[in-house]
């Protein structure tokens, strides 16, 4: 097993000189070093084969005690250091100070074929940033974390990546819905994998503490690293990091609407200076269309990170980020000019994705209430939002409204309930589309395959992730593999495994899990 390291965040910037591993605020510093927990009896269950190779590394590589050893930090890899960042963060919009690393450890930086990867162990072990928590991971989320990780990236949207998944052999306490029932689960370790980690709250913790040397070593460490294009040596730099930072993070954020993808906790410790979508914890997926859905049961009350609050949220995050650089730049028009232009911009990626989503190509006059009016509809009655849109494909020019609500109709929830005032709105909502469509040039065939490539037909379900859960608890990993294997072609038909293009299972319906998960989740 050989890695090509090439450490960087370590060498370019400030550590903690405290080495002990006891919880304290860290000042002048980026990062502190640390040593992972050693498991008690680390065993691998499942790896990314693409993960492998995007890393240097082979099948074989994999099937080693060494390789076990390694993601599961029972030993660290020759000529390495490990470490956990420093950061902090507003959480819920509430400044929370101090933040870092707290059951996240940095193994290594590697390179491979002009690609940097870091390697990080979540769930290995606490760190100065733990605070009053144990560092440690358990099985459920290990397992979320790991295999929507990789579905996300073959979704086509912009995420961290997940190396492997492993039990630890340690028992870990955690009280799943913070209601004062703590049990105990089986610990796991999952090895995390992207270019960088670096979070929105690296470079408020600097702001905040007036440390404008080293909010300036970061920010240019970060441009030389993951923004080599820009050039300039003044300002400039700063406000053109800025701004492609926020053209990432619209980005990220349209495919998650396109997906119906809900992070559940948009802190700015848990946003990606490079627009990846990181921290899985309390996400989930729209399965009834409902814009005001979390899966966060932190969230219930204000509904603060709801499906239809994201691209909000990610605007208020970019400006908290804009506050943090201010000290390099000093120009609040121009930091503001940026915002604005995220929120125009926004508007019209969203209405363009919308379109590719009903099958419209060319823009025409009626298309925005046309699509207001859908978004209407489909709260009408539980609908479920991935199985509507991708059959919806299958309607025709040639069809009446009747045959088009037909080809939909598995998509409800509630068959029964699509009748009298709810059926004619939608059998007029099938009528203009229809309309519409026939001012297409493309043939129903080509809209069928534009619209296949832009809606998948499996996503990371919560009840599909639970039952991988609940057979892995019992020892049966062979679901997490299917899983893997399944959401890497989403887009594909995969007629083999079609019982996985299904509706919400009833008993998920209220399932701890499911339909309700916290940040412990």
């Amino acid at each position: 097993m050989k890695l090509t390291l090439a450490d960087t965040f370590t060498t370019a910037l400030p550590a903690d000189p405290i080495e002990e591993n006891f919880r304290r605020q860290v000042t002048d510093a980026a990062f502190s070093f640390v040593q992972p927990r050693v498991p008690t009896a680390p065993k691998l269950i499942h790896v990314s084969s693409e993960m492998l190779t995007e890393i240097g590394l082979s099948e074989g590589d994999a099937n080693s005690d060494l390789f076990t050893q390694i993601v599961t930090g029972a030993k660290i890899y020759p000529n390495t250091k490990p470490y956990a960042m420093c950061y902090a963060g507003h959480q819920f919009g509430n400044w929370a100070g101090q933040l870092g690393d707290g059951r996240a450890i940095n193994l290594m930086e590697v390179l491979h074929q002009n690609k940097r990867w870091v390697l990080q162990l979540k769930g290995a072990g606490a760190t100065p940033y733990s605070r009053s928590a144990d560092g440690l991971a358990v099985l459920r989320s290990s397992i979320r974390e790991h295999l929507c990780s990789e579905a996300m990236h073959h979704l086509g949207v912009p995420t961290t990546r997940s190396l492997s998944l492993a039990l630890t052999g340690d028992m870990v306490l955690r009280d799943i819905l913070y209601n004062g029932n703590p049990a105990y689960e089986k610990g796991a370790i999952v090895c995390r994998v992207a270019p960088s980690f670096l979070r929105f709250g690296n470079y408020q913790l600097f702001m905040a503490r007036k440390d404008v040397k080293n909010l300036k070593l970061l920010t240019d460490y970060t441009i030389q690293y993951y923004y080599p294009h820009i050039q300039s040596a003044d300002k400039t730099a700063y406000l053109q990091f800025f701004n492609e930072v926020a053209e990432l993070t619209l980005e990220m954020i349209i495919h998650w609407q396109r997906v119906g993808f809900v992070h559940g906790v948009m802190n700015t410790d848990n946003m990606s200076i490079l627009g990846l979508t990181i921290d899985y914890g309390p996400y989930g997926w729209l399965e009834g269309y409902d814009p005001g859905w979390t899966p966060n049961t932190t969230d219930a009350g204000t509904k603060r990170y709801r499906f239809e609050q994201q691209p909000n949220i990610a605007l208020w995050n970019l400006m908290q980020l804009g506050n943090a650089l201010y000290p390099l730049i000093e120009d609040v028009p121009a930091l503001e000019a940026i915002l604005n232009k995220f929120q125009q911009n926004f508007a019209k990626q969203y209405t363009q994705m919308l379109r590719a989503k009903i099958g419209l190509r060319q823009p025409l006059a009626g298309d925005a209430a046309l699509i207001q009016q859908l978004q209407s509809n489909l709260q009408l009655s539980e609908t479920d939002m991935t199985i509507f849109f991708r059959n919806l494909a299958l309607v025709n020019k040639t069809d009446t409204a009747e045959e088009g609500l037909r080809k939909i109709t598995v998509a409800f929830y509630e068959a029964d309930a699509i009748k009298n005032e709810i059926k004619e709105k939608w059998l007029d909502w099938f009528g203009q589309y229809i309309h519409r469509l026939q001012s297409e040039q493309q043939t129903d065939e080509q809209r069928k395959t534009a619209m296949h490539q832009t809606n998948p037909k499996y996503v990371l379900r919560n009840y599909m992730a639970q039952l991988a859960i609940d057979a892995a608890d019992k020892g049966d990993y062979s679901l997490i593999e299917e899983l893997y294997q399944l959401l890497k072609q989403p887009y594909a038909e995969q007629p083999e495994h079609e019982k996985w293009f299904a509706k919400r299972l009833e008993w998920a319906r209220e399932r701890v899990g499911c339909s309700m998960l916290s940040c412990s989740s």
